[in-house]
């Protein structure tokens, strides 16, 4: 079984300032990727930067995930176990975010779990396997966590 990180994982990574090389290394042998959402959500973090410092520090760290971590799309597939989560949350009045939605159908679609600190959410998913990180043990990367 996979790994679908949320965004808010990467977040804590970056904020943490620790390492994203032994952060991958330290999670399971199994496959670890973001869903295209998650990939525009970090991208938007970077355009949203308030300094250009800030902005080429996240750009830095965001491109390194993209490179390191398969991007999962947004596919028939998808859309296919999307409309069933929807239709399930919506007509029992549990509806979540709409980006974690998109998020938990790539995850059920291609039989991952989902690796979030927002277990709030993806929680209501029924079949859905949600984890939160384990942040022990891993050392603070060379880069400064942006404030």
């Amino acid at each position: 079984m996979g790994q679908v990180v949320d965004s808010s994982v990467w977040i804590a990574l970056e904020r943490r300032g620790l390492s994203l090389e032994d952060w991958l290394a330290a999670t399971s042998d199994d496959p670890v990727g973001v869903a295209a959402i998650t990939a525009s959500e970090l991208l938007a973090g970077v355009a949203r930067a308030d300094t250009p410092e800030r902005r080429r520090r996240r750009e830095a760290f965001v491109e390194r995930i993209l490179g390191a971590v398969r991007v999962i799309p947004f596919d028939l597939m998808v859309a296919r176990v999307h409309c069933l989560v929807w239709w399930e949350l919506a007509s029992g009045g549990q509806m979540i975010g709409a980006h974690d939605l998109l998020i938990a159908a790539t995850a059920l679609a291609h039989g991952h779990e989902v690796l979030t600190e927002n277990r709030r959410e993806f929680d209501r998913v029924s079949g859905l396997t949600v984890r939160l990180p384990r942040w022990g043990g891993l050392s603070k990367g060379e880069q400064e966590p942006p404030r």
